[in-house]
């Protein structure tokens, strides 16, 4: 899963859109009531009055549907895009009835231009500052009757392309700022891998999967075995670099659909998406070897570093991500006991071992 994917999933994402889908529900409401408004106060005789109607009786029942009917909970772009496109038709249906570029709700188009920048970003901004200008020029059609009509209306259009401009920056601005710190909240700040939040978000996801559909999972826990030896004898800017390589070896080994993460100071945890453990343990072996066999230079010395693995799987190893987990790290542990640099494979005979341990250090 990419980085992109992560932030979609990631809560925030989701959080973010659905603010945005009450705002355009507010919006929603106040147009309508300006709108109705400006019927009232109209002569009861305006044969716009219908069709003005008409509109808002639409609109009405589009944000009845979109936030409580069967749109309702689909936050994305794409769905606080369409409510924008709504808006623009809906204002300039009603301009058209109401004086066209005359009429007090043009100015209510700079509103759709801003809620675009601030929402949907630099391209679709421009998109729809496109689309503010064509509609003005469709209002302001019959206005065009010589040249210095045509050049004082085009100055007219200026303001929409500065406010869909300046909009775009800002709002390109502002989504950078807010995609860093989606990603900082997302990873690990030394490796770079996912951090144990994302993981665990990730991981939930997989289980429901797995539970659903009875897809089996497996899960690797990994442990440097000399980053104290490094740390004492090189510093330990030394030993986070070790950190580091660790983290390359495992991206550069696992698929992309895999999940990984720093599980805390120099351990690691791989989630090996919809495979059972008998078919990754090669992965793993091949992860062990290669970090073995592979130095890596600091500060002009060449360090090296051997890795103790275990290996558990779902369903036959735990029924939930952090059973699956913790028998893992079980087996891990059997690795360092048992000379380091190996993969152990999770059996049931560690499990009652791990609570005879258990038992025995409880006893009175």
């Amino acid at each position: 899963m990419d980085e992109t994917q992560q932030i979609r999933h990631y809560p925030g994402f989701r959080q973010r859109y659905a603010g945005y889908d009450r705002i355009m529900g507010n919006i929603s409401w106040l147009l309508i009531a300006l709108v109705t408004l400006d019927i009232k106060l109209m002569p009861t005789e305006h044969a716009s009055l219908i069709f003005l109607a008409a509109f808002c009786v639409l609109l009405f029942f589009y944000n009845i549907n979109a936030r409580y009917g069967v749109l309702s909970r689909k936050y994305s772009p794409f769905k606080t895009f369409v409510d924008l496109m709504v808006f623009l038709a809906f204002i300039v249906a009603v301009c058209w009835y109401t004086g066209r570029i005359t009429s007090p709700f043009m100015s209510l188009i700079y509103l759709i231009l801003m809620a675009t920048s601030l929402t949907q970003g630099r391209r679709v901004t421009y998109f729809m500052a496109v689309l503010a200008v064509s509609s003005y020029v469709l209002l302001a059609s019959e206005e065009f009757k010589g040249i210095n009509d045509f050049l004082t209306h085009t100055l007219e259009l200026f303001p929409f392309m500065l406010i869909a401009h300046l909009g775009a920056m800002l709002a390109g601005e502002t989504e950078s700022a807010r995609r860093e710190v989606e990603r900082l909240s997302l990873t690990d700040e030394v490796t770079g891998i996912n951090n144990m939040r994302n993981f665990f978000m990730l991981a939930n996801a997989q289980e429901k999967l797995s539970k659903r559909y009875n897809r089996p999972y497996a899960i690797c826990m990994i442990d440097a075995d000399n980053l104290k030896k490094i740390n004492d004898r090189h510093g330990h800017l030394a030993g986070t670099e070790l950190i580091r390589q660790v983290a390359a070896m495992i991206v550069s080994t696992v698929r992309g659909s895999d999940i990984c993460a720093r599980y805390g100071g120099d351990e690691y945890v791989i989630l090996f998406n919809e495979t059972p453990k008998q078919d990754v343990i090669a992965a793993v072996e091949r992860i062990v070897s290669n970090m073995a066999t592979t130095p890596f230079a600091f500060e002009g010395v060449t360090l090296s570093t051997t890795l103790s693995a275990g290996l558990a799987g779902y369903p036959e190893d735990g029924d939930d991500v952090r059973t699956v987990m913790a028998n893992a790290d079980e087996a891990m542990y059997v690795s360092k006991r048992t000379g380091k640099n190996r993969m152990t494979v999770f059996n049931s005979t560690m499990y009652e071992n791990s609570i005879g341990k258990h038992d025995e250090r409880h006893s009175p």
